[in-house]
């Protein structure tokens, strides 16, 4: 398999493919971990990042139960946190978004702090401004790296880990990612993906865990949108 970016006896990271499910699937969703179970010939393989089935980029598995509960533990101690403390837990997940033009710009970089509510009945999640009953504190920094005729191209650094999070906080504040419809989109994707993509992934090495494991994924097909976000 030629996505696989990382692989040692304790993880591995996939170039995951938009159409692709890191945990179970739906009739007509590719089954990523049985997939990688028969490629690799494994017994033991678990999603550690949930990434959603439209978006691409770096997809982390653990390949034994030791190494899953060390890296969910890592995930979760730095979900939430401050970006001060984010250091600490040696967790960085960076994405590329490509999004419609908005009718008003944002500033060029910031931070967004939402408290985020998932209804589970449409799978969909809001970002609020305050808190609230079932809402859970959600915070990004984003930088805008470029601009093309129609379209921003937005570099993003997720400092916790929520139900379809920077969907959420991006159209809040009116930037729509390119192809999701259920944020607010103008039009769908031609292969019904969105131009959301995980572009890198950095976290404690459960083998060692004073070192730090760190990847870095391009698009998988790349185009022309995608060509000029890489020479924004």
């Amino acid at each position: 398999m030629n996505n696989i970016l990382y692989k040692d006896d304790s993880c591995l990271v996939v170039n995951k493919l938009k159409g692709e499910a890191v945990e179970g699937s739906k009739e007509g969703i590719v089954n990523l971990p049985l997939e990688l179970k028969k490629e690799l010939n494994i017994d033991f393989i678990e999603a550690v990042n949930r990434l959603d089935v439209p978006i691409t980029g770096c997809a982390l598995f653990a390949l034994n139960a030791s190494s899953l509960e060390f890296l969910n533990a890592s995930f979760a101690d730095n979900s939430g946190k401050d970006a001060s403390k984010r250091s600490a837990q040696k967790i960085v997940k960076k994405y590329w978004a490509i999004t419609e033009k908005p009718a008003n710009y944002p500033p060029e970089k910031g931070r967004l702090v939402h408290w985020i509510e998932t209804n589970t009945r449409t799978n969909k999640s809001f970002a609020y401004n305050e808190e609230g009953k079932n809402r859970k504190k959600s915070t990004l920094g984003y930088c805008i790296k470029g601009k093309g005729t129609n379209y921003l191209f937005i570099e993003i650094e997720l400092h916790s880990g929520r139900h379809h999070q920077i969907r959420a906080q991006l159209a809040v504040i009116g930037l729509h990612i390119k192809g999701d419809l259920k944020y607010g989109a103008k039009r769908s994707e031609k292969d019904g993906g969105i131009r959301l993509h995980a572009r890198f992934l950095s976290f404690p090495d459960p083998l060692n865990k004073n070192e730090q494991i760190s990847v870095t994924a391009n698009p998988p097909q790349i185009d022309n949108l995608w060509e000029a976000f890489m020479n924004a």
